[in-house]
């Protein structure tokens, strides 16, 4: 949603030194977080991505067990070990050590799997979302319309311009059970 909030951000922005402190502007609000909760495909996604890090978590905790295993061996047979026999033993737990650190980066890390399936799911969902606050604010006549949730702090918002609804309507969702 980040990228929709400086969006909002620039046009607000924009807006205002177009069309100059003089005259008066419509505002309005919407609240992503809500509407993303009313979407069945966004909990469709979420779910998916949830599933993928609990599988991806029990393969880091089985290599965590077998890691752990490795060093209780070597700590028990370090005595009757050769020099290089124990510097072999150590290697491979290191390098045991370094695939799980590699695998947790590619699955968790910047830029891992869960990073880019998440862009895969929600962005579309998020430019959903922004193409029905476009055709809400044109045909409504807003100049401003700012996210509910985004960087922006709003410290006060009157209901009456919260149009969370109106964007789901117009994207087909029920608007039934509001917060």
């Amino acid at each position: 949603m980040k990228s929709l909030n400086k969006f909002f951000i620039a046009l607000f922005c924009l807006t205002i030194a177009a069309t100059g402190s003089t005259q008066a502007q419509k505002f309005a609000f919407v609240d992503s977080e809500y509407i993303l909760g009313k979407m069945p495909e966004y909990k469709a996604a979420q779910k998916r991505l949830d599933d993928m890090s609990s599988d991806w978590q029990k393969e880091i905790e089985k290599r965590l067990t077998e890691i752990d295993k490795m060093y209780k061996d070597y700590q028990a047979e370090q005595v009757v070990l050769t020099q290089d026999q124990q510097q072999k033993k150590q290697q491979e737990i290191v390098d045991k050590e370094k695939s799980l650190k590699d695998f947790q980066k590619s699955k968790f890390g910047q830029g891992g799997e869960l990073e880019k399936k998440k862009q895969e799911l929600i962005k579309p969902l998020q430019d959903k979302i922004f193409d029905a606050v476009q055709k809400e604010a044109k045909e409504r006549g807003f100049d401003f319309i700012f996210d509910k949730n985004g960087e922006m702090v709003m410290l006060v918002a009157n209901v009456k311009y919260d149009y969370s609804d109106n964007v789901l309507e117009r994207m087909g969702y029920s608007t039934e059970d509001k917060k």
